[in-house]
């Protein structure tokens, strides 16, 4: 270890970009047999057989992404991989590889960067990926993380979100609303601690909700039990910017229509009495909310017997003709256009 130096911080001046990217990578294993050559050269070097490969970046910026007033940033480098694996997972593919990009301020000592990579490392542990190569620079805003995810599967295994017909079945993983909630908390934590400094937050409450929140996990066991289920989705797309978002970009792109019931969304005993603490409609947290990175995909309806019995799957509803449009259907039995009022990147604050 450097020598710390101004109460323990020490300067990312001291090492260098090719020092601090040594420095941050040395404790990683390479597992996969895929990865020839990780960190250390101009590029890596990855060997696939018969498989075919997907890729997938997501960007997190702070002030936009996360907020590290009450993000760990432990939390946050495992987050930032979660982010990407899911999107592979929603290829019906399996991660091998990442690459990990940062851009930082003067204000984030080495000490900082270890624990984001502390996180980054958990996760490729975990999840059994390689961190094979990225990139560092200077940041005169904040903290900026880049990650790549490379993943695999056979051809007639890739999934994509255009390829749902009339008639299939629409279903989701786990349940919905968790993370949004659990940033509500946060946020209302927050605003009490500017209020009161001394004011100690007992989430003990709320530990499921800001779990989601701070630290998600992808649903690689999904992949794994669609293999074993011999169920290979129609289409499919993870939640990160709300279901009814994520149900119309189904939609969208496969030129069908749905009907969603919303009797059947699965929402979890804390999202519920959390939204009724907030006064919050849960049913427009659950459509709204986003960052649950679970998976939502279609079956044919032949392969509903494989998923009936399972905890992991709820049948949330159907997809119908395009010219048919998507819907709600409420629990009083009235049918509404569905609307995407989820997480929209390019939004404006004013």
């Amino acid at each position: 270890m450097l020598e710390n130096k101004d109460q323990g911080r020490t300067s990312l001046e001291e090492l260098g970009e090719f020092g601090l990217i040594d420095h941050l990578t040395k404790h990683f294993e390479i597992t996969q047999k895929s990865t020839v050559k990780g960190v250390g050269d101009d590029a890596a070097i990855l060997a696939f057989s018969d498989q075919q490969i997907v890729v997938t970046t997501d960007l997190l910026i702070e002030g936009v992404h996360f907020d590290l007033s009450y993000v760990p940033l432990k939390h946050l480098g495992y987050k930032a991989v979660m982010v990407n694996l899911s999107d592979v997972y929603a290829m019906n593919a399996v991660a091998s590889q990442i690459t990990v990009s940062i851009a930082v301020s003067n204000r984030f000592p080495l000490e900082a960067l270890e624990d984001l990579y502390v996180g980054i490392q958990t996760a490729c542990k975990n999840y059994e990926i390689d961190l094979i190569g990225g990139d560092t620079t200077s940041s005169t805003t904040g903290l900026v993380i880049s990650v790549t995810a490379i993943g695999q599967a056979p051809a007639e295994k890739i999934t994509s979100r255009a390829t749902a017909k009339p008639n299939d079945l629409l279903v989701v993983t786990g349940d919905v609303g968790a993370a949004y909630m659990g940033l509500q908390i946060l946020e209302r934590e927050k605003a009490v601690f500017k209020v009161n400094p001394n004011s100690q937050p007992d989430l003990e409450q709320y530990a499921y909700i800001v779990e989601r929140q701070l630290k998600p996990e992808a649903r690689k066991d999904i992949i794994a039990l669609f293999t074993s289920l011999e169920i290979v989705p129609s289409s499919m797309i993870d939640i990160s910017d709300g279901l009814s978002s994520e149900i119309l970009h189904i939609c969208k792109n496969s030129k069908v229509g749905c009907n969603l019931y919303e009797d059947k969304i699965p929402l979890d005993p804390q999202v519920i009495s959390t939204c009724e603490e907030f006064d919050i409609d849960s049913t427009t947290i659950a459509l709204s909310g986003g960052e649950d990175y679970e998976l939502l995909f279609t079956i044919h309806q032949d392969d509903y017997p494989k998923i009936k019995a399972n905890p992991n799957f709820t049948v949330i509803g159907h997809i119908t003709s395009e010219d048919e449009g998507a819907h709600l259907i409420t629990r009083g039995n009235t049918k509404i256009p569905l609307v995407a009022r989820g997480w929209n990147a390019l939004q404006s604050n004013d």
